[in-house]
């Protein structure tokens, strides 16, 4: 699966990938703002990141970025099964290209990939300490739970206080429509 928009391509990873998700990723501050990845993430994390097996329902897509001539990975965004078996939104951007609008945008384009599998509903979260992913979230349409619990950070080694979230889909018109995206550069 793969999605496409103004200035991000999502794909899922390829095992080649792993030097460059490891530099990506390779942050304190990454690392301790998502419940699953470890600190410190070094090569042989991302290796073993990118050899988990997908299902159609619950993809994880490594972000690029079409910067200048190039493209680089900056961050990953997905789906996953709540430990409840609600869909939840993920993502994470790597530090150099924080506040660009690209954890914004990245995770627009997997909701927009949520709404074509027909997912009626989608949760999300971030840790307390975290407000920046709270104005993401909002600016994605996602509304507060008024529910505030503790979530499992893996990098901090235990669980952390964490603001839920929530929003519908079922054919959203604010979402993109994925055909709707430009052409994949050669």
């Amino acid at each position: 699966m793969f999605a496409r928009t103004e200035r991000l391509t999502l794909r899922p990873g390829w095992v080649e990938d792993a030097p460059q998700l490891a530099r990506a990723a390779g942050h304190e501050a990454v690392a301790r703002n998502t419940s699953r990845m470890p600190w410190p993430y070094a090569l042989g994390d991302a290796e073993a990141f990118l050899r988990m097996p997908q299902a159609p329902r619950t993809p994880s897509l490594l972000v690029f970025a079409h910067e200048g001539d190039g493209i680089r990975l900056v961050g990953g965004a997905g789906l996953h099964r709540s430990d409840a078996g609600a869909h939840e939104l993920g993502y994470w951007i790597t530090p150099d290209a924080w506040g660009r609008g690209y954890a914004t945008e990245a995770a627009r384009a997997v909701l927009a990939i949520a709404d074509t599998l027909r997912i009626p509903e989608v949760s999300a979260y971030h840790f307390v300490d975290n407000p920046a992913s709270g104005r993401v979230l909002r600016k994605l349409g996602f509304r507060p739970t008024g529910e505030q619990a503790l979530a499992h950070c893996r990098a901090r080694g235990g669980e952390v206080p964490a603001l839920q979230y929530s929003r519908g889909l079922a054919g959203d018109p604010a979402l993109p429509d994925p055909r709707d995206a430009p052409p994949l550069a050669a």
